[in-house]
């Protein structure tokens, strides 16, 4: 097994197919392409089919056992069909993280590709409010919701910001999650770092110790120690990796852009490592380079860690989670 200086294996990848999206949040470091009607054909600098197959067969022998697709939004891909049904050949669990406004009509056919789960960014479920953060609209995303639903595409995560147009909503969300058989919500913290908007953040301590009040059970997941809440049969997941060496040390991650540069942690653009045009035995000695150098962000990368925002999470004033009341509105 190939580790790097801290001991840290990788057993996941996360590969980008596009850098294209619909979509323009608040809080993304990139701008969206705004409406698109329907999917579209890859473009030239983004991984071709038989490129993303080759990275992961030879991620599998580095000890890969599971793939991520992002993006971007990756269902802007006509072909992601095909990506996932090749992808699968080399590694069984495959899932996908998407803004969901396309996936009602795209669920049972990536199941039938071998998709196994998704997780779907929902930020809000007020139409209005939703629209603010995500500049996109709400009504295809729960229908994409359902539909992943419906043909066994479960866990389906629901993936929400935390920060300061989402926190109050926390219950309400949590609320929703637990009205749905197979659904599971992760809280993921805003990185200031990615978009430079610190008058976004909130005080995720305040996050924590509400749902440490409030929740029946607290268990720790292996994967970057993330905390898991539940909530009588609802899990509520906390992703909370800035000024947070304890997750970092954890990460057993690996990414793939959407040109085919390897990459070893979320927040650099500084260990990018190439892999176009390289034929098997670089591809190999790439895989080896990424995983062998790969540096905790915080704690490693990062050793002067700034003290932690002192905005409040604004959590005191939310209601405790209950009975759902109009969720699916």
């Amino acid at each position: 097994m190939v580790t790097d200086a801290w001991g840290r294996p990788v057993t996941d990848i996360r590969i980008s197919v596009t850098k294209r999206c619909n979509f323009a949040c608040v809080y993304c470091h990139d701008e969206g392409l705004g409406p698109v009607a329907r999917p579209h054909a890859p473009h030239d600098e983004e991984l071709s089919v038989t490129e993303v197959e080759r990275l992961v067969a030879v991620a599998r022998e580095y000890g890969i056992r599971s793939v991520k697709f992002t993006g971007g939004e990756p269902l802007i891909r006509e072909d992601l069909e095909e990506i996932v049904e090749r992808t699968v050949r080399q590694v069984p669990d495959v899932s996908l993280t998407t803004n969901g406004s396309l996936l009602a009509g795209r669920a049972e056919r990536l199941r039938d590709a071998g998709l196994k789960r998704v997780n779907v960014s929902l930020d809000s479920l007020d139409p209005t409010a939703f629209r603010e953060i995500r500049r996109g609209a709400l009504a295809p995303v729960l229908r994409g919701i359902r539909e992943a639903l419906r043909v066994g595409l479960t866990p389906v995560k629901l993936n929400m910001v935390v920060f300061r147009l989402t926190v109050a909503s926390i219950p309400k969300m949590i609320d929703y999650v637990g009205s749905e058989e197979g659904l599971k919500l992760q809280l993921i913290q805003f990185m200031p770092e990615l978009v430079q908007h610190a008058r976004f953040s909130v005080d995720l301590r305040e996050v924590r110790a509400w749902l440490e009040a409030h929740a029946s059970r607290v268990l720790v997941r292996e994967m970057h120690h993330r905390r898991i809440y539940l909530f009588d049969r609802t899990e509520v997941e906390l992703v909370d990796p800035v000024r947070n060496p304890e997750f970092c040390a954890n990460c057993h991650r690996i990414r793939v852009t959407h040109r085919g540069e390897l990459k070893g942690c979320l927040n650099r653009n500084d260990d990018l490592v190439p892999t176009r045009g390289l034929d098997d035995a670089a591809l190999r000695a790439a895989f080896r380079r990424v995983i062998t150098t790969r540096v905790p962000f915080y704690g490693g990368y990062v050793t002067d860690l700034p003290a932690a925002p002192g905005e409040t999470a604004l959590l005191a004033r939310a209601p405790t989670p209950g009975p759902a009341d109009g969720a699916r509105t």
